[in-house]
């Protein structure tokens, strides 16, 4: 055997060989406790709602949907209507076979053929429903003489159980379940027809449908993810390219900022004089509480539209201070308490969605011990990727010189 057939055979056989998974021991032990969680709850409860003379009460493609549920949560074959949906479909036409064809062989094979053209039609492929179609044909007598029961229980009993102890492990610890789809498209916030800025020159909403349909397989991946994937895969090669540019890098160090207990025209005054859009308020040992921005401002002083605007803010402002009204006088009043912050070793590059998207201005910025240590504006994020791309470029032409 030559050189080049030995090292096909050997490329061809190590082509078997899958994968390292890409999760770590905590998400390999918590999938393995959920399962055992799951399928002994099943079991218990099965045993003890179904008559003692009940000749199934634990069926095995069971085992199989927990491996689904609990280790692949995410994926749109372990979701609620899958199960339900395809264990149901599968049990009413594995009995159905089974009674309408003699021989167990060909019921069989109809059987699966059927149920998975009845799960594609109703959206609710669940591998494991293949197997729930084989029991109901080649269980056995005990199985036979359920005849349709066998649909209601042991099947549906036992995914409605296996269900229910997925949604509360699964949530309980810290996998979104039922994985519904989420951020589908990244809206303008303006309502406006443009796409999100951080699609426009990146790939679209729909360049990733146009794939999917060439590709035209079912993917075990939801397609929320997929495309969150992609998008993080596109931050991570921009970090690479333009190295880790920190916030502590690029913010604004001496900030000015606010109390709780600022006054208002206090609080005014400064953003004023030092030509701010927003003031960081902080409590006293200087951790971030809370965002005042001039829109805080302008939707307490009650203008409902532009005429006699500067009027109706400075009455706000200039009222008598501390007296009984029931409007705002201090900072702390009319803040935002759902302020975003990120922390000084954060890369910028994780801030442009944010920005971007979201269209948050300024962001507070902490340290290890949550205390403000300073602010990202746009202004800031503008600069520092522009200094970044210019860099770049110049380290590209000196390149092509040399």
């Amino acid at each position: 055997m030559g050189w080049g057939m030995r090292d096909f055979i050997l490329q061809w056989l190590e082509s078997f060989i899958p994968q390292k998974a890409a999760v770590d021991r905590f998400e390999r032990m918590r999938a393995s406790v959920g399962a055992l969680f799951g399928i002994l709850l099943t079991g218990l409860l099965s045993v003890s709602v179904l008559p003692h003379e009940a000749a199934v009460w634990l069926i095995a493609p069971m085992g199989a949907s927990a491996v689904l549920l609990f280790a692949v949560p995410a994926s749109p074959l372990a979701q609620p209507w899958s199960l339900i949906g395809g264990n149901l479909v599968a049990a009413l036409v594995g009995v159905t076979c089974a009674r309408l064809v003699a021989e167990p062989f060909l019921a069989a094979a109809l059987a699966i053929a059927l149920a998975v053209a009845c799960m594609f039609a109703l959206r609710c492929i669940h591998p494991p429903s293949g197997a729930v179609a084989l029991t109901a044909v080649l269980g056995g007598p005990a199985v036979h003489a359920m005849g349709y029961g066998f649909v209601l229980a042991p099947v549906l009993l036992n995914s409605f159980l296996l269900l229910a102890t997925a949604l509360f492990f699964n949530n309980a610890t810290g996998r979104r379940y039922p994985h519904a789809q989420q951020n589908e498209h990244r809206h303008n916030m303006h309502r406006t027809a443009d796409a999100a800025p951080t699609t426009r020159l990146g790939f679209s909403h729909d360049d990733l449908d146009a794939v999917l349909r060439r590709y035209n397989q079912v993917l075990d991946i939801s397609r929320d993810d997929l495309e969150e994937i992609f998008l993080q895969t596109e931050m991570e090669a921009y970090r690479r390219r333009f190295g880790e540019t920190v916030c502590a890098d690029i913010m604004s160090g001496d900030v000015v900022a606010a109390e709780f207990s600022t006054e208002l025209a206090e609080a005014w005054r400064l953003m004023r004089e030092h030509r701010l859009q927003a003031l960081p308020v902080v409590d006293r040992a200087r951790r971030v509480i809370g965002i005042v921005t001039k829109t805080d401002f302008l939707q307490h002083a009650g203008p409902h539209d532009y005429q006699h605007l500067g009027d109706k803010l400075r009455a706000f402002l200039q009222r008598t201070p501390h007296t009984h009204s029931i409007k705002p006088e201090v900072v702390g009043q009319i803040m935002s308490a759902k302020v975003r912050t990120a922390s000084v070793y954060l890369p910028i590059v994780q801030l442009v969605p944010l920005m971007a998207d979201e269209g948050v201005h300024q962001i507070p910025v902490i340290d290890d011990e949550k205390r403000l240590a300073g602010m990202v504006t746009q202004a800031d994020m503008v600069a520092a990727l522009y200094v970044n791309n210019l860099a770049r470029a110049s380290t590209g032409l000196r390149a092509v010189a040399s």
